[in-house]
């Protein structure tokens, strides 16, 4: 039997939006493994960041956590692409800073991709529409990684959007148990309330269970899906929750699991985004 050729990935991530945007102490070991699923070949791993050399001059701690943080990146097998703040003075004589690396990551995956496959681009703005569209031309699959204030646009183009507070530990659940894993009883995950039945007063909330293959495999019944389900009674929700609003794919929850005899049981139930 022929073995299937790995699919060949290139990641990049604008960091600077992504941290801005609800993605502050995100895992990029984790990231690797979301983009680099179902056994993909890592051609390109893309980290662009923003540095102020300015400030690097007079403040050692700045210039330290900085350098540990790229150290960090590169440990991981990222390439680190430093945007130099560049600094103004306008009319009125105040000083302020620029630095974009929308268009070094825009030329960067074009260019690139005629040895990739499949794109993966952390960032949620919508300006990467026309990249993602000449990416698609080009025959590259493109998904797209962001938590807050992500384009409409942006997910409708793309081939997939995940919400990176669903990927298993990419961001850490503040208070979490750490000897619970994701996905285990007595663990707390996120995930979206998929069903809800509003006379009887409960739901099912459904959570991403590990990385892998078969997202588009949301019906948990299906032996290779990645999803699971938990039940969730309208009590388990905090009172801040409207739940005249569910279901929802937009509404995204932490809660913790517990086991029951007829399965799993979301309770403690907090709404994280938006």
């Amino acid at each position: 039997m022929t073995k299937q050729k790995a699919q060949r990935i290139g990641l990049y991530i604008d960091v600077a939006n992504i941290t801005r945007n609800g993605g502050y102490g995100m895992r990029f070991d984790m990231l690797r493994d979301f983009a680099c699923r179902d056994s993909g070949e890592p051609v390109r791993l893309n980290a662009y960041v923003v540095y102020d050399e300015d400030r690097a001059k007079t403040d050692r701690d700045y210039r330290e956590r900085t350098f540990n943080f790229h150290s960090t990146l590169r440990d991981f097998g990222y390439k680190v692409i430093e945007k130099v703040v560049a600094w103004y003075v306008d009319e009125t004589g105040n000083r302020f800073g620029k630095a974009n690396t929308d268009l070094d990551m825009a030329v960067d995956a074009l260019l690139q991709s005629e040895n990739l496959e499949k794109v993966v681009m952390v960032t949620g703005d919508g300006d990467f529409i026309q990249v993602v569209r000449a990416l698609q031309n080009k025959g590259c699959r493109v998904e797209t990684v962001a938590f807050q204030n992500v384009s409409s646009n942006l997910k409708r183009e793309v081939d997939l959007f995940m919400s990176g507070y669903l990927i298993p530990n990419l961001l850490p659940i503040e208070g979490a148990d750490p000897k619970k894993p994701w996905g285990e009883a007595g663990g707390r995950v996120r995930g979206v309330c998929y069903t809800f039945n509003h006379s009887k007063n409960f739901g099912f909330m459904r959570y991403l269970l590990r990385i892998g293959p078969g997202l588009w495999l949301t019906d948990t019944r299906h032996k290779e899906s990645p999803y699971a389900t938990a039940f969730a009674h309208e009590s388990a929700f905090d009172p801040a929750t409207d739940v005249s609003h569910l279901p929802s794919r937009d509404l995204i929850f932490e809660f913790d699991l517990q086991q029951s005899e007829k399965g799993m049981q979301a309770v403690n139930i907090k709404k994280v985004y938006p």
